[in-house]
Protein backbone atom coordinates (compact mmCIF):
# COMPACT_ATOMS: atom_id res chain seq x y z
CA UNK A 1 0.00 0.00 0.00
CA UNK A 2 1.43 3.23 -1.27
CA UNK A 3 2.23 5.69 2.14
CA UNK A 4 4.01 8.87 2.38
CA UNK A 5 6.93 7.35 3.78
CA UNK A 6 8.72 9.53 1.04
CA UNK A 7 11.63 11.57 0.61
CA UNK A 8 12.36 14.24 -1.81
CA UNK A 9 15.26 14.73 -4.09
CA UNK A 10 15.30 17.76 -6.72
CA UNK A 11 17.51 20.38 -7.60
CA UNK A 12 15.54 23.57 -8.37
CA UNK A 13 14.86 22.29 -12.23
CA UNK A 14 13.15 19.05 -11.36
CA UNK A 15 11.79 16.80 -8.31
CA UNK A 16 11.15 13.31 -6.98
CA UNK A 17 9.95 11.18 -4.56
CA UNK A 18 11.32 8.80 -3.34
CA UNK A 19 10.20 5.66 -1.18
CA UNK A 20 11.63 3.62 1.26
CA UNK A 21 12.34 0.74 -0.84
CA UNK A 22 14.78 3.36 -3.69
CA UNK A 23 11.90 3.40 -6.06
CA UNK A 24 10.82 6.84 -7.53
CA UNK A 25 7.07 6.62 -7.32
CA UNK A 26 6.86 10.79 -8.43
CA UNK A 27 8.50 12.82 -11.22
CA UNK A 28 7.16 15.04 -13.28
CA UNK A 29 9.09 16.37 -17.35
CA UNK A 30 10.64 18.64 -18.04
CA UNK A 31 9.75 20.47 -15.20
CA UNK A 32 7.26 20.34 -11.54
CA UNK A 33 4.31 21.05 -13.54
CA UNK A 34 5.29 18.31 -16.50
CA UNK A 35 3.84 15.22 -17.40
CA UNK A 36 4.32 12.28 -14.47
CA UNK A 37 6.52 10.16 -16.67
CA UNK A 38 6.60 8.37 -12.23
CA UNK A 39 3.27 8.57 -11.83
CA UNK A 40 3.07 5.26 -9.56
CA UNK A 41 2.14 7.07 -6.77
CA UNK A 42 -1.01 7.98 -8.04
CA UNK A 43 -2.26 4.38 -9.39
CA UNK A 44 -1.75 4.38 -13.00
CA UNK A 45 -5.04 2.15 -14.92
CA UNK A 46 -3.03 1.05 -17.35
CA UNK A 47 -1.07 -1.56 -14.96
CA UNK A 48 2.23 -1.91 -13.27
CA UNK A 49 4.42 1.01 -14.02
CA UNK A 50 5.04 4.58 -13.75
CA UNK A 51 8.15 3.81 -11.43
CA UNK A 52 11.96 3.60 -11.53
CA UNK A 53 13.20 0.95 -9.05
CA UNK A 54 16.23 -0.84 -7.87
CA UNK A 55 14.88 -4.36 -6.90
CA UNK A 56 16.77 -6.20 -4.39
CA UNK A 57 16.16 -10.55 -4.66
CA UNK A 58 14.81 -11.26 -1.33
CA UNK A 59 14.62 -8.07 0.09
CA UNK A 60 14.17 -7.89 3.51
CA UNK A 61 14.81 -4.86 4.79
CA UNK A 62 15.87 -1.30 4.63
CA UNK A 63 17.13 1.68 5.81
CA UNK A 64 16.92 5.11 4.39
CA UNK A 65 18.37 8.44 5.32
CA UNK A 66 19.62 11.59 3.62
CA UNK A 67 23.22 12.88 3.69
CA UNK A 68 23.93 15.29 6.60
CA UNK A 69 22.82 18.94 5.15
CA UNK A 70 21.44 17.71 1.97
CA UNK A 71 19.57 16.91 -0.39
CA UNK A 72 21.52 13.33 -1.60
CA UNK A 73 19.47 10.50 -0.36
CA UNK A 74 20.88 7.04 0.59
CA UNK A 75 18.85 3.10 0.97
CA UNK A 76 20.00 0.38 1.79
CA UNK A 77 18.12 -2.85 0.68
CA UNK A 78 19.01 -6.12 2.27
CA UNK A 79 18.35 -9.96 1.35
CA UNK A 80 17.52 -12.81 3.23
CA UNK A 81 21.05 -13.93 2.30
CA UNK A 82 23.17 -11.34 4.36
CA UNK A 83 23.68 -9.30 0.99
CA UNK A 84 23.00 -6.09 0.46
CA UNK A 85 22.87 -3.06 -1.95
CA UNK A 86 23.36 0.94 -1.13
CA UNK A 87 21.11 3.35 -3.49
CA UNK A 88 22.66 7.44 -4.15
CA UNK A 89 19.89 9.44 -5.36
CA UNK A 90 20.21 13.12 -6.22
CA UNK A 91 19.82 15.34 -9.14
CA UNK A 92 23.04 17.41 -10.00
CA UNK A 93 23.16 20.99 -8.35
CA UNK A 94 26.50 23.38 -8.29
CA UNK A 95 27.79 27.00 -8.72
CA UNK A 96 29.21 26.44 -12.31
CA UNK A 97 30.78 29.02 -14.87
CA UNK A 98 28.71 31.71 -12.33
CA UNK A 99 25.70 30.06 -12.19
CA UNK A 100 24.14 27.15 -10.79
CA UNK A 101 24.21 23.86 -13.00
CA UNK A 102 21.32 22.07 -12.40
CA UNK A 103 19.53 20.22 -14.99
CA UNK A 104 16.61 18.19 -16.13
CA UNK A 105 18.83 15.02 -14.92
CA UNK A 106 18.48 12.64 -12.18
CA UNK A 107 22.00 10.14 -11.11
CA UNK A 108 21.68 6.54 -9.45
CA UNK A 109 24.88 5.29 -7.75
CA UNK A 110 24.70 1.43 -6.69
CA UNK A 111 27.27 0.26 -4.65
CA UNK A 112 27.53 -3.48 -2.91
CA UNK A 113 27.71 -3.82 0.82
CA UNK A 114 27.79 -7.66 1.50
CA UNK A 115 27.66 -10.13 0.17
CA UNK A 116 26.23 -11.15 -3.44
CA UNK A 117 23.34 -9.15 -4.04
CA UNK A 118 21.35 -9.84 -7.06
CA UNK A 119 19.34 -6.83 -8.60
CA UNK A 120 17.65 -5.72 -11.61
CA UNK A 121 16.75 -2.05 -12.55
CA UNK A 122 13.31 -1.92 -13.41
CA UNK A 123 12.77 1.36 -15.40
CA UNK A 124 8.99 1.83 -16.02
CA UNK A 125 8.47 5.40 -17.45
CA UNK A 126 4.61 6.29 -18.86
CA UNK A 127 3.51 9.13 -21.17
CA UNK A 128 0.25 11.41 -20.60
CA UNK A 129 -0.58 11.19 -16.96
CA UNK A 130 -0.04 7.33 -17.39
CA UNK A 131 -2.37 6.75 -20.24
CA UNK A 132 0.88 5.37 -22.27
CA UNK A 133 3.49 3.24 -22.34
CA UNK A 134 6.16 5.01 -24.28
CA UNK A 135 8.21 3.66 -27.14
CA UNK A 136 11.42 2.74 -26.61
CA UNK A 137 14.72 3.28 -28.33
CA UNK A 138 18.44 1.88 -27.08
CA UNK A 139 22.11 2.63 -28.14
CA UNK A 140 25.26 1.36 -27.16
CA UNK A 141 25.04 2.44 -23.64
CA UNK A 142 21.80 3.79 -23.28
CA UNK A 143 18.27 3.35 -23.42
CA UNK A 144 15.09 6.13 -24.69
CA UNK A 145 11.66 6.30 -23.42
CA UNK A 146 9.86 8.56 -25.92
CA UNK A 147 7.33 10.60 -24.10
CA UNK A 148 4.87 13.09 -25.34
CA UNK A 149 7.00 16.39 -26.54
CA UNK A 150 10.21 15.24 -24.41
CA UNK A 151 12.23 12.23 -24.69
CA UNK A 152 14.40 10.93 -21.28
CA UNK A 153 17.78 9.42 -21.89
CA UNK A 154 19.44 6.75 -19.56
CA UNK A 155 22.77 6.27 -19.90
CA UNK A 156 24.59 3.43 -17.99
CA UNK A 157 27.83 1.34 -17.25
CA UNK A 158 25.11 -1.71 -17.07
CA UNK A 159 24.54 -3.71 -20.20
CA UNK A 160 21.60 -2.41 -22.08
CA UNK A 161 20.03 -5.50 -22.55
CA UNK A 162 20.07 -5.88 -18.76
CA UNK A 163 17.81 -1.95 -18.67
CA UNK A 164 15.65 -2.42 -21.57
CA UNK A 165 14.46 -6.14 -20.46
CA UNK A 166 14.91 -5.86 -16.68
CA UNK A 167 17.01 -8.72 -16.59
CA UNK A 168 18.35 -9.56 -13.09
CA UNK A 169 22.37 -9.48 -12.26
CA UNK A 170 24.74 -9.86 -9.39
CA UNK A 171 25.74 -6.36 -8.04
CA UNK A 172 29.68 -6.70 -8.17
CA UNK A 173 31.18 -3.65 -8.67
CA UNK A 174 30.05 0.10 -8.92
CA UNK A 175 26.78 0.78 -10.59
CA UNK A 176 26.01 4.34 -12.21
CA UNK A 177 22.93 5.20 -13.66
CA UNK A 178 22.32 9.52 -15.48
CA UNK A 179 18.35 9.68 -16.57
CA UNK A 180 17.79 12.93 -18.56
CA UNK A 181 17.39 14.89 -21.29
CA UNK A 182 17.96 12.92 -24.67
CA UNK A 183 21.40 13.92 -24.79
CA UNK A 184 25.17 12.18 -25.37
CA UNK A 185 27.30 12.08 -22.11
CA UNK A 186 30.66 13.05 -23.48
CA UNK A 187 32.56 11.43 -20.56
CA UNK A 188 32.62 8.08 -18.89
CA UNK A 189 29.40 7.63 -16.68
CA UNK A 190 31.41 6.54 -13.59
CA UNK A 191 33.70 9.44 -12.81
CA UNK A 192 30.78 11.91 -14.00
CA UNK A 193 28.17 10.60 -11.83
CA UNK A 194 31.15 10.14 -8.30
CA UNK A 195 32.13 13.87 -9.21
CA UNK A 196 28.28 15.01 -9.60
CA UNK A 197 27.58 13.47 -6.27
CA UNK A 198 30.44 15.11 -4.52
CA UNK A 199 29.94 18.51 -5.83
CA UNK A 200 26.73 18.21 -4.88
CA UNK A 201 26.77 17.20 -1.58
CA UNK A 202 29.70 20.39 -1.51
CA UNK A 203 26.64 22.87 -2.54
CA UNK A 204 24.29 21.79 -0.34
CA UNK A 205 26.46 21.44 2.75
CA UNK A 206 28.09 24.94 2.03
CA UNK A 207 24.38 26.56 1.28
CA UNK A 208 23.16 24.82 4.99
CA UNK A 209 26.13 26.31 6.47
CA UNK A 210 25.00 30.33 5.81
CA UNK A 211 21.68 29.37 7.17
CA UNK A 212 20.74 31.05 10.85
CA UNK A 213 19.23 28.44 12.43
CA UNK A 214 17.84 28.08 15.79
CA UNK A 215 20.28 26.07 18.71
CA UNK A 216 17.43 23.44 19.14
CA UNK A 217 15.92 21.45 16.86
CA UNK A 218 18.55 21.93 14.22
CA UNK A 219 18.02 18.64 11.74
CA UNK A 220 14.30 19.45 11.68
CA UNK A 221 15.17 23.10 10.65
CA UNK A 222 17.50 22.45 7.89
CA UNK A 223 15.63 19.57 6.68
CA UNK A 224 12.70 21.75 6.70
CA UNK A 225 14.62 24.77 4.65
CA UNK A 226 15.92 21.98 2.37
CA UNK A 227 12.62 20.83 1.17
CA UNK A 228 11.46 24.75 0.60
CA UNK A 229 14.74 25.34 -1.20
CA UNK A 230 14.03 22.32 -3.39
CA UNK A 231 10.40 23.98 -4.26
CA UNK A 232 11.67 26.90 -6.09
CA UNK A 233 11.49 26.71 -10.24
CA UNK A 234 14.33 28.90 -10.44
CA UNK A 235 14.20 29.21 -14.50
CA UNK A 236 11.30 31.95 -13.51
CA UNK A 237 11.77 32.19 -9.61
CA UNK A 238 7.89 30.32 -8.78
CA UNK A 239 7.29 28.88 -5.99
CA UNK A 240 5.14 25.85 -5.86
CA UNK A 241 2.83 24.60 -2.78
CA UNK A 242 3.81 21.29 -3.45
CA UNK A 243 5.59 18.46 -5.98
CA UNK A 244 2.06 16.59 -6.28
CA UNK A 245 -1.47 16.60 -7.58
CA UNK A 246 -4.58 14.81 -5.92
CA UNK A 247 -3.03 13.19 -2.48
CA UNK A 248 -6.77 13.33 -0.58
CA UNK A 249 -6.87 15.35 2.50
CA UNK A 250 -8.81 12.85 4.06
CA UNK A 251 -9.74 9.23 3.08
CA UNK A 252 -11.95 8.66 0.03
CA UNK A 253 -12.45 12.53 0.18
CA UNK A 254 -13.04 14.46 -3.02
CA UNK A 255 -10.70 17.11 -1.83
CA UNK A 256 -7.92 16.49 -4.12
CA UNK A 257 -6.34 18.98 -5.26
CA UNK A 258 -3.86 20.03 -7.86
CA UNK A 259 -0.50 22.00 -5.86
CA UNK A 260 2.15 22.17 -8.14
CA UNK A 261 1.57 26.18 -8.94
CA UNK A 262 2.66 28.85 -7.65
CA UNK A 263 0.12 30.38 -4.69
CA UNK A 264 1.41 34.49 -4.28
CA UNK A 265 0.30 33.27 -0.36
CA UNK A 266 2.09 30.19 -0.19
CA UNK A 267 5.11 31.88 -1.91
CA UNK A 268 4.89 34.61 0.49
CA UNK A 269 5.12 32.32 3.52
CA UNK A 270 8.25 30.33 2.34
CA UNK A 271 10.28 33.43 1.80
CA UNK A 272 9.86 35.07 4.94
CA UNK A 273 10.58 31.66 6.37
CA UNK A 274 13.66 31.63 4.54
CA UNK A 275 14.69 34.91 4.89
CA UNK A 276 14.28 34.14 8.74
CA UNK A 277 17.09 31.98 8.53
CA UNK A 278 19.30 34.14 6.30
CA UNK A 279 18.55 32.49 2.92
CA UNK A 280 17.39 35.78 0.87
CA UNK A 281 18.14 34.40 -2.59
CA UNK A 282 14.91 32.91 -2.89
CA UNK A 283 12.97 36.11 -2.00
CA UNK A 284 15.12 37.84 -4.68
CA UNK A 285 13.80 34.77 -7.30
CA UNK A 286 10.64 34.72 -6.58
CA UNK A 287 10.26 38.96 -7.12
CA UNK A 288 11.63 38.15 -10.16
CA UNK A 289 8.98 35.90 -10.97
CA UNK A 290 6.45 38.57 -9.37
CA UNK A 291 8.00 41.57 -11.35
CA UNK A 292 7.38 39.53 -14.79
CA UNK A 293 3.69 38.28 -14.04
CA UNK A 294 1.74 39.90 -17.11
CA UNK A 295 -0.81 41.37 -14.23
CA UNK A 296 1.84 42.96 -11.81
CA UNK A 297 2.26 46.34 -12.90
CA UNK A 298 -1.78 46.76 -12.92
CA UNK A 299 -1.70 45.67 -9.24
CA UNK A 300 -4.79 42.84 -10.05
CA UNK A 301 -3.66 39.64 -9.07
CA UNK A 302 -4.69 36.02 -9.16
CA UNK A 303 -4.40 33.82 -6.46
CA UNK A 304 -2.11 31.60 -8.30
CA UNK A 305 -0.12 31.59 -11.41
CA UNK A 306 1.44 28.16 -13.34
CA UNK A 307 5.38 28.16 -12.42
CA UNK A 308 6.05 30.03 -16.48
CA UNK A 309 3.75 32.95 -15.64
CA UNK A 310 0.68 30.65 -16.84
CA UNK A 311 -2.60 32.84 -15.86
CA UNK A 312 -5.11 30.00 -16.91
CA UNK A 313 -4.72 26.72 -15.16
CA UNK A 314 -7.70 24.81 -16.55
CA UNK A 315 -8.81 21.87 -14.01
CA UNK A 316 -9.95 18.49 -15.53
CA UNK A 317 -10.09 14.79 -13.82
CA UNK A 318 -7.44 12.76 -15.09
CA UNK A 319 -9.43 9.33 -15.68
CA UNK A 320 -5.89 7.52 -16.69
CA UNK A 321 -4.60 7.70 -12.94
CA UNK A 322 -6.59 6.03 -10.27
CA UNK A 323 -5.77 7.93 -7.24
CA UNK A 324 -3.11 7.86 -4.26
CA UNK A 325 -4.53 4.29 -2.90
CA UNK A 326 -7.22 4.19 -5.24
CA UNK A 327 -8.72 7.52 -4.14
CA UNK A 328 -9.30 9.57 -6.99
CA UNK A 329 -10.31 11.92 -8.52
CA UNK A 330 -7.05 12.76 -9.82
CA UNK A 331 -6.75 16.70 -10.93
CA UNK A 332 -4.76 18.48 -13.53
CA UNK A 333 -4.75 22.40 -13.05
CA UNK A 334 -6.88 24.43 -10.32
CA UNK A 335 -10.03 26.25 -10.20
CA UNK A 336 -9.00 27.99 -7.88
CA UNK A 337 -7.10 30.71 -10.30
CA UNK A 338 -10.09 32.29 -11.02
CA UNK A 339 -11.06 33.10 -7.83
CA UNK A 340 -10.73 37.04 -5.89
CA UNK A 341 -8.79 36.11 -2.42
CA UNK A 342 -7.52 39.32 -1.61
CA UNK A 343 -5.22 38.64 0.99
CA UNK A 344 -2.34 37.80 -2.02
CA UNK A 345 -2.09 41.81 -2.17
CA UNK A 346 -0.88 41.57 1.63
CA UNK A 347 0.95 38.35 0.72
CA UNK A 348 3.51 40.16 -2.62
CA UNK A 349 4.07 43.25 -0.26
CA UNK A 350 5.41 41.42 2.65
CA UNK A 351 7.09 39.09 0.18
CA UNK A 352 9.07 42.25 -0.54
CA UNK A 353 9.23 44.31 2.32
CA UNK A 354 12.73 42.70 3.30
CA UNK A 355 14.36 43.70 0.16
CA UNK A 356 14.04 47.44 1.02
CA UNK A 357 15.41 46.73 4.66
CA UNK A 358 18.64 44.26 4.16
CA UNK A 359 21.46 45.37 3.55
CA UNK A 360 23.31 42.38 2.72
CA UNK A 361 21.11 42.08 -0.50
CA UNK A 362 23.16 43.07 -4.18
CA UNK A 363 20.39 45.06 -5.40
CA UNK A 364 18.16 46.54 -2.39
CA UNK A 365 14.71 47.67 -3.13
CA UNK A 366 14.79 51.68 -3.91
CA UNK A 367 12.03 54.25 -4.92
CA UNK A 368 11.48 52.49 -8.34
CA UNK A 369 10.64 49.14 -6.81
CA UNK A 370 8.61 50.62 -4.14
CA UNK A 371 6.52 52.65 -6.89
CA UNK A 372 6.24 49.17 -8.66
CA UNK A 373 4.19 48.49 -5.23
CA UNK A 374 2.06 51.10 -5.03
CA UNK A 375 -0.37 49.45 -7.19
CA UNK A 376 -1.00 46.55 -4.86
CA UNK A 377 -1.51 48.49 -2.08
CA UNK A 378 -4.03 50.62 -3.91
CA UNK A 379 -6.10 47.36 -4.76
CA UNK A 380 -5.54 46.18 -1.26
CA UNK A 381 -7.25 49.21 -0.36
CA UNK A 382 -9.86 49.15 -2.49
CA UNK A 383 -10.88 45.57 -1.63
CA UNK A 384 -10.28 44.83 1.70
CA UNK A 385 -14.08 45.78 2.56
CA UNK A 386 -15.54 43.17 -0.32
CA UNK A 387 -16.56 39.50 -0.01
CA UNK A 388 -13.72 36.92 -1.11
CA UNK A 389 -13.25 33.49 -1.46
CA UNK A 390 -10.69 33.81 1.39
CA UNK A 391 -7.10 31.81 2.05
CA UNK A 392 -9.05 28.64 1.79
CA UNK A 393 -10.87 28.93 -0.90
CA UNK A 394 -13.72 28.52 -0.41
CA UNK A 395 -16.07 27.50 -4.01
CA UNK A 396 -19.12 27.82 -2.75
CA UNK A 397 -19.74 31.20 -0.54
CA UNK A 398 -17.94 34.69 -0.55
CA UNK A 399 -17.82 36.86 2.48
CA UNK A 400 -15.67 39.72 3.69
CA UNK A 401 -12.81 37.54 5.47
CA UNK A 402 -11.04 38.99 8.28
CA UNK A 403 -7.61 37.12 7.54
CA UNK A 404 -8.20 39.05 3.97
CA UNK A 405 -8.87 42.10 5.05
CA UNK A 406 -5.74 42.27 7.07
CA UNK A 407 -3.93 41.13 5.06
CA UNK A 408 -5.08 44.23 2.79
CA UNK A 409 -4.22 46.46 5.78
CA UNK A 410 -0.72 44.50 6.27
CA UNK A 411 0.16 45.67 2.37
CA UNK A 412 -0.57 49.45 3.58
CA UNK A 413 1.23 49.68 6.73
CA UNK A 414 4.48 47.58 5.17
CA UNK A 415 4.11 50.22 2.35
CA UNK A 416 4.08 53.11 4.82
CA UNK A 417 7.00 51.91 6.68
CA UNK A 418 8.85 51.27 3.02
CA UNK A 419 8.52 54.88 2.42
CA UNK A 420 9.53 55.97 5.62
CA UNK A 421 12.70 54.05 5.11
CA UNK A 422 13.21 55.34 1.70
CA UNK A 423 12.72 59.04 3.12
CA UNK A 424 9.93 59.59 0.68
CA UNK A 425 7.66 61.47 3.62
CA UNK A 426 4.22 62.09 1.44
CA UNK A 427 3.96 58.32 0.27
CA UNK A 428 4.59 57.39 4.04
CA UNK A 429 1.66 59.86 5.31
CA UNK A 430 -0.50 58.64 2.39
CA UNK A 431 -0.40 54.87 3.26
CA UNK A 432 -0.02 55.27 7.00
CA UNK A 433 -3.56 56.92 6.76
CA UNK A 434 -4.95 54.57 4.98
CA UNK A 435 -3.32 51.79 7.12
CA UNK A 436 -5.15 53.74 9.94
CA UNK A 437 -8.33 53.42 8.71
CA UNK A 438 -8.42 50.05 7.33
CA UNK A 439 -7.40 49.01 11.07
CA UNK A 440 -10.09 51.10 12.32
CA UNK A 441 -12.69 49.71 10.20
CA UNK A 442 -11.23 45.78 10.99
CA UNK A 443 -11.31 46.13 14.42
CA UNK A 444 -15.10 47.30 14.34
CA UNK A 445 -16.47 44.68 12.42
CA UNK A 446 -14.00 41.91 12.72
CA UNK A 447 -14.41 41.41 17.02
CA UNK A 448 -17.25 39.89 18.52
CA UNK A 449 -17.98 42.48 20.79
CA UNK A 450 -19.98 40.14 23.50
CA UNK A 451 -17.29 36.86 23.33
CA UNK A 452 -14.24 39.64 23.03
CA UNK A 453 -12.13 37.67 20.41
CA UNK A 454 -11.84 38.02 16.70
CA UNK A 455 -14.11 35.84 14.23
CA UNK A 456 -13.61 34.48 10.62
CA UNK A 457 -16.11 37.16 8.70
CA UNK A 458 -16.88 40.06 9.20
CA UNK A 459 -20.10 40.51 11.72
CA UNK A 460 -19.73 37.13 12.25
CA UNK A 461 -19.93 34.48 15.13
CA UNK A 462 -17.46 31.37 13.90
CA UNK A 463 -13.53 31.28 14.42
CA UNK A 464 -10.59 29.57 11.64
CA UNK A 465 -7.21 28.93 12.50
CA UNK A 466 -5.97 32.12 10.32
CA UNK A 467 -6.51 34.20 13.28
CA UNK A 468 -3.92 32.65 14.71
CA UNK A 469 -1.66 35.38 12.66
CA UNK A 470 -3.12 38.41 13.63
CA UNK A 471 -0.07 39.04 16.34
CA UNK A 472 2.57 37.90 13.57
CA UNK A 473 1.29 40.03 10.73
CA UNK A 474 1.04 43.06 13.39
CA UNK A 475 -2.34 43.89 13.15
CA UNK A 476 -2.40 43.38 17.14
CA UNK A 477 0.23 43.47 20.61
CA UNK A 478 0.43 39.80 21.47
CA UNK A 479 -0.25 40.55 24.71
CA UNK A 480 -3.87 42.23 23.69
CA UNK A 481 -6.47 40.69 25.70
CA UNK A 482 -8.62 40.45 22.11
CA UNK A 483 -5.69 38.22 20.82
CA UNK A 484 -5.25 36.43 23.97
CA UNK A 485 -8.99 35.67 23.81
CA UNK A 486 -8.97 34.15 20.44
CA UNK A 487 -6.50 31.85 21.23
CA UNK A 488 -8.19 29.99 23.55
CA UNK A 489 -11.07 30.15 21.80
CA UNK A 490 -9.52 28.61 19.00
CA UNK A 491 -7.89 26.20 21.04
CA UNK A 492 -11.29 24.80 22.66
CA UNK A 493 -13.33 25.05 19.63
CA UNK A 494 -10.80 24.06 16.24
CA UNK A 495 -7.92 21.91 19.02
CA UNK A 496 -8.37 17.90 19.11
CA UNK A 497 -5.23 16.25 20.94
CA UNK A 498 -2.65 17.52 18.89
CA UNK A 499 -3.64 18.86 16.14
CA UNK A 500 -6.11 21.61 14.56
CA UNK A 501 -8.50 22.13 12.03
CA UNK A 502 -8.57 25.10 10.13
CA UNK A 503 -12.09 25.36 10.55
CA UNK A 504 -15.00 22.86 11.60
CA UNK A 505 -18.07 24.68 9.94
CA UNK A 506 -19.04 22.67 6.99
CA UNK A 507 -17.71 24.23 3.32
CA UNK A 508 -18.49 23.00 -0.25
CA UNK A 509 -17.39 19.26 0.87
CA UNK A 510 -18.64 18.72 4.07
CA UNK A 511 -17.29 18.95 7.56
CA UNK A 512 -13.62 18.77 7.23
CA UNK A 513 -11.91 15.46 8.67
CA UNK A 514 -8.36 16.09 9.20
CA UNK A 515 -5.91 18.80 10.94
CA UNK A 516 -4.32 21.21 8.59
CA UNK A 517 -0.59 20.75 10.20
CA UNK A 518 0.36 24.50 9.29
CA UNK A 519 -2.48 25.64 11.89
CA UNK A 520 -1.03 23.41 14.16
CA UNK A 521 2.55 24.89 14.32
CA UNK A 522 0.25 28.67 14.05
CA UNK A 523 -1.38 27.78 17.41
CA UNK A 524 1.54 26.46 19.10
CA UNK A 525 3.82 29.44 18.05
CA UNK A 526 0.43 31.77 19.28
CA UNK A 527 0.63 30.15 22.42
CA UNK A 528 4.29 30.82 22.72
CA UNK A 529 3.98 34.47 21.80
CA UNK A 530 1.01 35.17 24.66
CA UNK A 531 3.28 33.56 27.36
CA UNK A 532 2.27 29.65 27.45
CA UNK A 533 5.87 28.73 26.00
CA UNK A 534 6.22 25.41 27.97
CA UNK A 535 2.84 24.05 26.73
CA UNK A 536 3.45 25.31 22.97
CA UNK A 537 7.29 23.22 23.77
CA UNK A 538 5.66 20.27 24.97
CA UNK A 539 2.83 19.92 21.56
CA UNK A 540 5.93 21.06 19.37
CA UNK A 541 8.12 17.87 19.90
CA UNK A 542 4.77 15.83 20.11
CA UNK A 543 4.27 17.09 16.44
CA UNK A 544 7.76 16.78 15.14
CA UNK A 545 7.47 13.48 15.85
CA UNK A 546 4.64 12.40 13.52
CA UNK A 547 6.79 13.56 10.46
CA UNK A 548 7.99 10.74 7.56
CA UNK A 549 10.74 8.84 8.58
CA UNK A 550 13.26 11.29 6.76
CA UNK A 551 11.53 14.34 8.57
CA UNK A 552 8.89 15.94 6.16
CA UNK A 553 5.20 16.65 6.33
CA UNK A 554 2.70 16.31 4.04
CA UNK A 555 -0.76 19.00 4.19
CA UNK A 556 -2.54 17.53 6.59
CA UNK A 557 -2.58 14.78 9.80
CA UNK A 558 -5.18 13.01 10.60
CA UNK A 559 -5.86 13.12 14.33
CA UNK A 560 -4.29 9.57 14.69
CA UNK A 561 -1.28 11.19 13.27
CA UNK A 562 -1.46 9.67 9.79
CA UNK A 563 -0.08 12.09 6.89
CA UNK A 564 -2.88 12.80 3.88
CA UNK A 565 -2.45 15.97 1.81
CA UNK A 566 -0.01 17.28 -1.50
CA UNK A 567 3.54 16.09 -0.17
CA UNK A 568 5.89 17.20 0.46
CA UNK A 569 3.52 20.59 1.36
CA UNK A 570 5.92 23.97 1.37
CA UNK A 571 3.47 25.56 4.46
CA UNK A 572 4.07 22.82 6.64
CA UNK A 573 7.58 23.16 6.54
CA UNK A 574 7.14 27.15 7.19
CA UNK A 575 5.06 26.63 10.20
CA UNK A 576 7.84 23.85 11.64
CA UNK A 577 10.76 26.51 10.91
CA UNK A 578 8.51 29.54 12.59
CA UNK A 579 8.00 27.74 15.93
CA UNK A 580 11.24 26.33 16.03
CA UNK A 581 12.76 29.55 15.80
CA UNK A 582 10.11 30.90 18.41
CA UNK A 583 10.40 28.37 20.82
CA UNK A 584 14.16 27.21 20.77
CA UNK A 585 16.51 28.60 23.36
CA UNK A 586 18.87 31.08 22.65
CA UNK A 587 22.20 30.37 21.64
CA UNK A 588 23.72 32.12 24.22
CA UNK A 589 22.35 29.21 26.08
CA UNK A 590 25.08 26.53 24.70
CA UNK A 591 27.84 28.96 24.04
Amino acid sequence: MATLDLGIIGNGSIAALVDGGARIVWGCVPAFDGDPAFCALLSPTIGPGGDYAIELEDCVASEQHYIPNSAVLRTILRDANGGAVEITDFAPRWRHHERFFRPVMLMRRLRRVSGSPRIRVLMRPLADYGARIPDITWGSNHVRYLLSGFTLRLTSDVPVRMIRDALPFVLDRDVHLVLGPDETLTEAVGPYVRQAEERTVDYWREWTRYLSIPLEWQDAVIRSAITLKLCQYEDTGAIVAAITTSIPEAPHTVRNWDYRYCWLRDAAFVVRALNRLGATRTMEDYLRYLANLATFESGALQPLYGIGFETELTEEEVPSLAGYRGMGPVRRGNLAWLQKQHDVYGSVVLAATQLFFDQRLDTPGDATTFARLEPVGERAFELYEHPDAGLWEFRGRAETHTYSAVMCWAACDRLGKVATHLRLPERAAYWHDRAALMHARIMDAALDPERGYFVDVFGGHRLDASLLLLADLGFVAADDPRFIATVDAIGRELKRGDALFRYTAPDDFGVPETSFTICTFWYIDALAAIGRKDEARDMFERLLAKRNPLGLLSEDLSFEGEPWGNFPQTYSHVGLIIAAMRLSRPWRDAV
